[in-house]
């Protein structure tokens, strides 16, 4: 059996902006986006946040080609990158941000390898679903189609800690 699969659905523009914002991504972040479908994410992150590097980690290679060329239409393709591969086989170590909407499933097991390769301090947002048994510093409730959904603000060397 292997990792979850994980359908695609968008982000829309005003989430993503504040994932972006709750995890104070800037200039100095290197961002990866685990599943990133279309590459908004880490687009955005490089036009209005100028982030230094940002990684689309895509495995369906239709989405990674949409993602590539959108990067390179937004004239951000030298810092967004698209890497055509599963999440669970990309290197995490110099991620400042990594960025999910996933299932809870899938950051389960994701859980291990974030806690692995990501330095103390590393942010992590995920839109609607929680990582199971990490404590988030935030959550931001939303509210679309009429019901209320979250966004949570982890940093790894916090993400344990019941205080």
């Amino acid at each position: 059996m292997g990792p979850p699969r994980v359908p695609f659905v968008p982000t829309p523009a005003t989430i993503v902006h504040e994932m972006l914002s709750l995890a104070d991504v800037g200039p100095d972040d290197t961002l990866y986006d685990l599943g990133c479908g279309d590459g908004r994410i880490p687009i955005l992150a490089a036009i209005e946040r100028w982030v230094r590097r940002a990684y689309c980690v895509e495995d369906n290679p239709v989405l990674a080609m949409i993602a590539r060329s959108l990067a390179e239409a937004s004239g951000v393709g030298d810092r967004v990158m698209v890497i055509e591969k599963s999440m669970f086989d990309v290197e995490l170590t110099d991620a400042t941000v990594v960025t999910l909407f996933l299932i809870t499933s899938a950051n389960e097991a994701l859980r291990p390898k974030l806690e692995e390769e990501l330095r103390k301090g590393a942010r992590v947002v995920s839109n609607v679903f929680e990582v199971p048994g990490w404590i988030p510093r935030k959550v931001l409730p939303y509210y679309v189609e009429g019901h209320v959904s979250r966004i949570y603000l982890y940093v790894i060397g916090e993400h344990l800690r019941s205080s």
